[in-house]
Formats: structure tokens, C-alpha cells, sequence
């Protein structure tokens, strides 16, 4: 392609893009945007709900149970030495429900080992009982909002940084042999 051409191209480009974001501003409410807080979105789920454990969860999301099996969350509670394994500092990152009554216990709750779902949207037991009741049949509008409202979509107050933080590690005092150091790529060899 041609130099001129190139050059009709990227003017073409930058006037089009003009017209956008002026039409784009002429068409803007100029009163100012009001926040709509998180919260307000979703309402709560119900509150006193229990772990049901990974397995159930499978039970009707047998593809994100696929998908999550291929993550390093399932294998979290693999990462502990057996020296760890019953460290409460380690457990509370490494298993579902640590230190709440129906949460991780030990070897007796081997569905709540690892960064289930249930790490992330919440226990379960009430979302179980609503879809349960469903059965195999196509969700009515209604149904579907029912079962999605009983179950966070991710819980809230930025659930993931209570684990994925160095300083976690760093307070925890992580001993050296379970730490990951992120190794220097490898150079690529040069093309002859």
C-alpha cells in the first residue's frame, strides 16, 4: 500500500472518530452522574446459609466444576505440606469456610478443601434448596431471578484480596519452602 493511501486511510479514520465523540457529547445529559452504590444492584442473599460443599455445586454446574478443576484453586489445599495442613493461618486461604461453624473442619469436610465455589459467592445450602425444587425443568423468568438472588454472584468487599495479597504471606510468615517464586523467563534462543 501506497503512502498516500495509508495516509487517506488514517485521515478518514480520525474524521470519523471526531463525528462520533462530537455526536457522542452533543447528546449528553450534562446533570451530573449519580453512583449507584454496589450493594443497591443485587440484594442480599439469604442469610443464614450453610456450606453444601463442591460436589453439590457440580451437581448442576458440572461445567464450571470442569473449568475450576483445571485451576489452581482446586489444588490450593495441595499446596500445603503436611506440616501445614492444620495451620490455621495457611487454612483460612487454603480451604472454603475456615473458622465458620459449617465451613472447613478437616478430613471429615473433604468437599470444603481448596478455593471452592463457595469461597467466592458464598454457602450455598439455600441456593441448593431453591434449584433443587426446580428440577430438570426450563426456569420460568421468576424462577431464574429466585435462584440467581440466593446466591452472591461474587461476595462483596473485594472477597479475592483477603488471600491474593503478598503482605498476607509476608504476616502469615509463610515458611520459604512454600513460597512461589515467579522464576526469570528463559532466554529465547537468537534465529541464526
Amino acid at each position: 500500500m501506497c503512502r498516500a493511501t495509508r495516509v487517506v486511510i488514517a485521515l478518514t479514520v480520525v474524521a470519523v472518530t471526531s463525528v462520533v465523540l462530537a455526536g457522542a457529547l452533543l447528546t449528553m445529559d450534562s446533570s451530573p452522574v449519580q453512583a449507584v452504590p454496589a450493594e443497591a444492584e443485587k440484594p442480599t442473599p439469604p442469610a443464614d446459609q450453610t456450606y453444601v460443599g463442591v460436589h453439590e455445586c457440580a451437581e448442576c454446574h458440572e461445567k464450571e466444576f470442569e473449568a475450576w478443576k483445571k485451576t489452581g484453586h482446586s489444588r490450593a489445599f495441595e499446596l500445603l505440606t503436611e506440616k501445614y495442613e492444620k495451620d490455621a493461618k495457611c487454612l483460612k486461604c487454603h480451604t472454603t469456610g475456615y473458622e465458620t461453624p459449617t465451613g472447613y473442619k478437616d478430613e471429615s469436610t473433604p468437599d470444603l478443601k481448596a478455593v471452592t465455589c463457595e469461597s467466592c459467592h458464598g454457602p450455598g445450602s439455600k441456593h441448593a434448596e431453591i434449584c433443587e425444587a426446580f428440577g430438570d425443568k426450563k426456569l420460568t423468568e421468576e424462577e431464574e431471578e429466585a435462584a440467581e438472588r440466593s446466591i452472591w454472584e461474587v461476595l462483596p468487599k473485594n472477597v479475592c484480596i483477603k488471600c491474593h495479597t503478598r503482605v498476607a504471606h509476608e504476616e502469615s510468615q509463610t515458611p520459604e519452602e512454600l513460597r512461589h517464586h515467579k522464576q526469570k523467563p528463559k532466554p529465547k534462543p537468537k534465529k541464526q
